[in-house]
């Protein structure tokens, strides 16, 4: 349906008692997506040029989510999550309206179509989050007219207020960037401004939750309505983070650093995310040209990762003034009885005196050594040597995960490998001679496979004797 040069309210005038009887025929859901793109003209003009709206593409995704589509399990619906955030994206390539447009469609099903996905993993509510952080700035930087922008963000707002489960709640921590205009943002946090004091008056039962307050606080950062914003702050009758952290945006914005730095100290508690606190903190010293401080008061605990890798490469790259050898010590002493862990951080930075320190300070897992006895057999024979060594040394002492006799045989023979290329074959042998006749409590099925591998071996000429 097509009506260019008419404003929204005429057209809708216009509709005809049969149009609107379809749409009550339909679902709320349904009526609510297509109602509004049944009214968008087929074009826009912007800067004296025009832009397509292109409200007939035919979006793939369109079939895939649909209200209570999915089940119990996620890994199906996280799979077309991935698929509809793409197919946005490469619209928006082409056309960013088009793209903007997909983006607001999409994220108008997303919640209905999921919200029977078993959420208790994190993983479905992860794969949300990533895909409202790529979807938000699509909308944000479409050239739209402010008729059409206006209209986007009451489709969204409207999706929000009928995420029941919920599964956009993020959204409005977006909504300033959303709104583009410091003029408009303004506009939408004084919609929500009464709203969020009356929740947080002194004689209103505590833990009532206001779905406009993350809006509201978003609203009057991107209207640099500072004050006002720290006003509201100091009527929360709880310090948490995540209104806070609007705080310590405004305060940072205006150089008052130290003071951002304070008031987001005193948020931590002992329902507080500490690490986003900390990035918080870092991300002000570092921008201030404090690196150092920044390093000692904040480095490890903003930038813990998935792994002990990530976490060395997230804090190495972050603080390139940084020693590699010193981050993994400090990183070392902030897990006193892990320091193993650290082993393939080391080794990736090419310190492997002071990996092999690690690995034999405290357990590593034996496979992590045992690839890096493989992989390391030419280029650094001694290390991967002490590295295999190392291996069979937390194998018989039953650490590692689903160890198999195969995992023994393949630590031994990348082992020897290493040994005879840096000719130290028969003192690695006596190493490991010692090793399965130690007095340690060990593992029984690993010492007699060792004990095979070396009465087999060719370069050994005495026999081993049974363990006392």
């Amino acid at each position: 349906m097509h009506r260019q040069g008419k404003s929204i309210r005429s057209i809708a005038k216009e509709l005809s008692i049969s149009e609107i009887k379809r749409f009550e025929t339909e679902s709320a859901y349904q009526a609510q997506i297509d109602w509004t793109s049944t009214l968008l003209p087929s074009s826009f003009h912007h800067e004296g040029r025009e832009m397509s709206a292109k409200t007939a593409h035919k979006w793939d995704f369109r079939l895939r989510f649909k209200a209570r589509t999915f089940g119990w399990r996620s890994d199906l619906p996280i799979k077309r999550i991935k698929e509809a955030v793409s197919e946005v994206r490469q619209a928006a390539r082409k056309d960013k309206i088009l793209g903007a447009e997909g983006a607001v469609i999409f994220l108008e099903r997303l919640s209905p179509a999921i919200e029977q996905v078993d959420s208790s993993s994190g993983a479905i509510g992860t794969t949300v989050y990533r895909a409202v952080e790529r979807l938000v700035p699509i909308i944000a930087e479409a050239p739209a007219s402010d008729n059409l922008r206006d209209l986007w963000l009451d489709r969204l707002w409207a999706a929000v207020e009928q995420d029941d489960i919920p599964y956009i709640e993020m959204l409005p921590d977006f909504w300033g960037e959303l709104c583009v205009t410091p003029e408009r943002a303004s506009k939408w946090a004084d919609r929500f401004i009464d709203g969020v004091r009356l929740m947080w008056r002194p004689d209103m039962p505590r833990g009532g939750y206001f779905k406009g307050t993350a809006a509201c606080l978003s609203g009057l950062f991107a209207a640099g309505r500072y004050d006002e914003l720290l006003s509201l702050l100091d009527l929360a009758p709880y310090k948490s983070w995540h209104n806070r952290q609007w705080g310590v945006k405004a305060l940072a914005t205006q150089d008052e650093r130290a003071a951002a730095i304070r008031y987001a100290e005193e948020t931590r508690g002992l329902n507080e995310n500490d690490a986003l606190i900390s990035g918080a903190c870092e991300d002000i010293l570092l921008f201030s040209g404090m690196w150092r401080e920044a390093y000692d008061r904040y480095a490890i605990e903003a930038n813990r990762r998935g792994t002990y890798l990530a976490t060395f490469r997230a804090i190495e790259k972050k603080y390139p003034e940084m020693d590699s050898g010193t981050i993994i010590r400090d990183l070392a002493d902030s897990t006193p009885g892990n320091e193993g862990k650290w082993f393939a951080a080391a080794k990736s930075a090419g310190l492997y005196t002071q990996a092999i320190a690690l690995a034999s300070q405290s357990p590593c897992d034996p496979k992590t050594l045992t690839r890096a006895a493989r992989d390391m057999t030419t280029k650094q024979p001694e290390f991967a040597r002490l590295a295999g060594l190392a291996a069979l040394k937390w194998l018989s002492q039953g650490h590692g995960y689903e160890i198999s006799a195969r995992d023994v045989e393949e630590a031994f023979d990348h082992t020897i490998s290493a040994a005879r290329i840096a000719a130290r074959e028969m003192d690695t042998i006596q190493c490991i001679r010692k090793l399965i006749q130690t007095k340690i409590r060990a593992e029984k099925f690993v010492i007699d496979i060792l004990r095979l591998k070396l009465e087999d071996h060719p370069g050994s000429d005495v026999r081993v004797g049974t363990q006392p």
